[in-house]
């Protein structure tokens, strides 16, 4: 079996696959244009896909027939689609789990950075701008029994919950498509509607699973809702929020600061006014950035593929249902 993989991964992920005899292709370079990595994976039977540049659609599909099972180094999978892939019987894998300790840890740094204005701070010292001492200049706020607001509460955000609650004995509220029965046993959270959510939360923080309906589902109506000491997290996806609305709101004073790992758009400009605000800290999408994490994903998006290689079913897969096609 052949397999392109579109970007260096760690090297666990490429041992694994080399000691089942598994035909690796890797491009000439990472920065591909969309044609040439059109080429690339018409000459494949399956792909080990990192990043979220390409889209796996039905033009894709019909473009590249011999595609026969995509690994994603990824949790996410919205540039996928998946019914398509199902009904031509082609598995897609991810990588969930591995990253949620990650992750997490990156919204709650978040979270702490926003609410004591490090990235502002920060970048004082670096502009030599370091003077007196002044009681009233750039406050932050404290987070100590205050109310978390988790947007999707799966893995991920228990993960962030957990921290939350004990670190600073905050609150947990959220909103899921279903009742999050051991985020309620364990970490005393109570459900609530969209509209409580966003009315009640101090910190509002987003681990959904984005889809096309969550298109910037978090906007001007939305932000108008929200308290005026609150915090926007987001470490899932920029789609979910309209950042220029984001950006109106912060400066209208209608929510006191934001933090995101992930930008709409995404990259985002150098040039966007929100990076001028001493209330925002944003990071590069570094959610899964730790060796730890990259290592455990490579591993999963190995392991899915030699498992689909051997005939087997993928150990994590995005459209289960594809297997029940064959029966």
């Amino acid at each position: 079996m052949k397999v392109f993989i579109n970007k260096m991964i760690p090297e666990i992920g490429i041992k694994m696959l080399k000691e089942e005899g598994i035909q690796i292709i890797f491009s000439e370079n990472e920065n591909l244009s969309h044609e040439e990595w059109l080429k690339y994976c018409q000459n494949t039977d399956a792909i080990l896909n990192v990043g979220g540049d390409f889209k796996y659609d039905k033009t894709f599909f019909d473009t590249c027939p011999n595609v026969k099972a995509i690994a994603l180094y990824s949790v996410g999978f919205d540039h996928v689609d998946t019914k398509e892939a199902s009904q031509r019987n082609i598995p897609i894998g991810n990588t969930p789990d591995v990253l949620s300790r990650a992750t997490s840890d990156v919204a709650f740094l978040l979270m702490q950075s926003v609410a004591r204005r490090t990235s502002y701070n920060f970048q004082k010292i670096k502009d030599g701008n370091w003077n007196t001492f002044d009681p009233l200049h750039a406050l932050g706020q404290e987070l100590y029994g205050k109310t978390l607001g988790i947007f999707g509460l799966g893995r991920i955000g228990f993960e962030m919950a957990d921290k939350a609650r004990k670190a600073f004995g905050m609150n947990i509220i959220y909103h899921n498509r279903s009742h999050n029965e051991q985020a309620e046993r364990e970490l005393g959270a109570i459900y609530v509607s969209f509209d409580e959510l966003v009315k009640n939360s101090d910190v509002l923080s987003i681990h959904a699973n984005f889809t096309p309906e969550h298109t910037n589902l978090f906007n001007h109506s939305v932000f108008e809702k929200m308290k005026p000491n609150s915090i926007f997290i987001n470490t899932a996806r920029g789609g979910f929020h309209h950042q220029n609305d984001l950006y109106n709101a912060l400066v209208a004073g209608k929510i006191w600061g934001a933090g995101f790992d992930v930008t709409n758009p995404e990259p985002m400009s150098a040039e966007d006014p929100i990076l001028q605000l001493s209330s925002v800290c944003i990071l590069p999408h570094i959610g899964s950035a730790t060796i730890e994490a990259r290592n455990g994903m490579a591993r999963l998006a190995a392991g899915n593929l030699i498992a689909f290689s051997k005939g087997e079913k993928m150990p994590h897969c995005a459209n289960p249902e594809v297997y029940s096609n064959h029966s």
